[in-house]
């Protein structure tokens, strides 16, 4: 298996990590679970989860660096400023990750956002966000509301446009109609131990129920109540749902 990791800077000046396990297959972008980092998947079993598929050429995982303990997870900012500081990430995503994505794979190749916990928040807001990108989501135990994380302070825009459950029902007109052409999701969630306390176990269906009547496609995957919110779960979802997405 081919891997190597590498600094990426943006024009903004973030800088990150990226490290990519494979030699060839479909690009998945893998963000961290909370203050998480580029190594965080490989830590904990997840590309052995996802060795068949890396080794057989199918997939190609970039893993990043998270940019949380300056963002989402600053309790100390009001939330609109931690939104707003998220600018930052988005910026080294948009500007360094995606554009060595390209260059390692195709400028015409669409790219796959995959996460688990916050990093599935992350997954998917980025997917909204840029659907033009990121078309498939695959998001596993992830809460969708912002202002459910230790939130205070007024709510302005950048919270907003940072809030899928908020920004997804108010979508319409030819926004919308480009995104039910466009983007996929796939939602996944146990209901074990700490799913609920994450708030993974409410978010998980209710942002499908949003996507459902807002008529974009996607998929919600519920694991039973002996399948809690950790590493050992999502290894077997990631397991059982990637290959799916990867060809033959």
């Amino acid at each position: 298996m081919r891997h190597y990791s590498v600094p990426l800077h943006a024009p903004n000046g973030a800088t990150g990590t990226v490290a990519v396990y494979g030699h060839w297959g479909r690009p998945v972008l893998v963000f961290p679970t909370e203050k998480g980092n580029a190594w965080e998947w490989p830590d904990n079993g997840m590309i052995a989860a996802a060795q068949p598929l890396i080794d057989a050429g199918r997939v190609k995982l970039y893993c990043v660096d998270s940019f949380d303990a300056g963002t989402w997870s600053a309790h100390h900012l009001p939330l609109e400023e931690r939104a707003r500081q998220h600018g930052a990430y988005e910026h080294w995503i948009l500007d360094a990750v995606v554009p060595h994505i390209r260059a390692d794979t195709g400028d015409n190749v669409d790219i796959v956002t995959a996460g688990c916990s916050l990093g599935a928040f992350h997954a998917l807001n980025f997917a909204f966000r840029r659907a033009d990108l990121f078309p498939l989501a695959l998001c596993f135990s992830g809460n969708y509301d912002p202002g459910t994380w230790n939130a205070w302070g007024e709510h302005g825009d950048a919270v907003y446009y940072n809030s899928p459950v908020t920004y997804v029902a108010n979508l319409q007109g030819d926004h919308l109609a480009w995104l039910r052409s466009r983007l996929s999701v796939l939602l996944v969630c146990g209901q074990g131990q700490w799913e609920d306390t994450t708030g993974a176990l409410s978010s998980t269906p209710r942002m499908a129920a949003l996507l459902a009547g807002k008529g974009i496609a996607h998929e919600l995957d519920m694991w039973g109540p002996d399948v809690p919110h950790d590493w050992p779960s999502w290894r077997a979802q990631l397991a059982h749902h990637l290959p799916r997405f990867c060809g033959d």
